[in-house]
């Protein structure tokens, strides 16, 4: 990551889609190394928003850099550093867990795939499931996996879509632990999610929305989570 430059710069960000419009001029600065909790409830614009921010989806307007690279100029960079965890997981069913990640390690261009591919097993405690296919984990396990996979190339920014969706609690809270080291201070994260007080511990500053606009913006550690339910409470879908 280059260090004068933040993660990400984006000003102005909207989008439609129909006679939806999903954001509203959304302004975002994130540094490099911080940790951003995005709330706000179903159709706020979170999922709309993290796919501009990976450059997955193109804004009707405004402006965004990744790491001091043009989306527009730059796209091809820009988006080698980001890493994703969204619904889908991405992972070859008939795969097993180290084909997977050598797999995509060999797209991304890591340098030494299977010694980073070693590492990543280890460091989400999968040790014992390297040559298990990935179509028979469990929930909790797959989403490990994928956190490896997002993890790979090293990215500068880290985008995770409700990551928490569909895991036990014994599950969730071993993903909380790997996402709590990620990155060692290296790697921005925005983390959308609708568990309010795993956001607010896992991140250092959070944001809502609101029909696609940044209402609230504030310090997780100065944050208790009513003061944020309060906020999500009047959040809602777009006009």
């Amino acid at each position: 990551m280059r260090v004068s430059e933040p993660a990400i710069a984006a000003t102005g960000l909207s989008r439609r889609f129909g006679q939806i419009q999903a954001l509203r001029g959304v302004d975002l600065r994130l540094e490099r190394g911080q940790r951003l909790a995005l709330f706000g409830a179903n159709g706020a614009g979170k999922t709309t928003l993290l796919r501009i921010l990976g450059l997955g989806l193109t804004p009707d307007s405004g402006s965004l850099a990744i790491d001091g690279m043009d989306r527009k100029s730059d796209a091809l960079r820009a988006r080698a550093r980001i890493g994703w965890l969204a619904h889908a997981s991405l992972l070859y069913d008939d795969l097993t867990a180290r084909q997977n990640l050598e797999f995509w390690g060999r797209l991304y261009g890591v340098e030494r795939v299977e010694q980073r591919t070693a590492e990543l097993l280890h460091e989400m405690g999968l040790d014992a499931y390297v040559d298990e296919p990935a179509g028979i984990l469990s929930r909790g396990m797959s989403q490990r996996l994928s956190l490896a996979r997002a993890l790979l190339h090293d990215p500068a920014l880290l985008l995770l879509d409700e990551p928490f969706t569909g895991l036990d609690p014994r599950a969730a809270d071993a993903l909380k632990q790997r996402l709590s080291k990620t990155g060692s201070g290296r790697t921005s994260v925005i983390l959308a999610t609708h568990r309010i007080e795993d956001g607010l511990a896992l991140t250092d500053r959070w944001i809502m929305l609101t029909r696609g606009r940044v209402v609230a913006d504030g310090r997780s550690a100065e944050t208790e989570a009513g003061t944020v339910m309060e906020a999500y409470r009047a959040s809602g879908p777009p006009a």
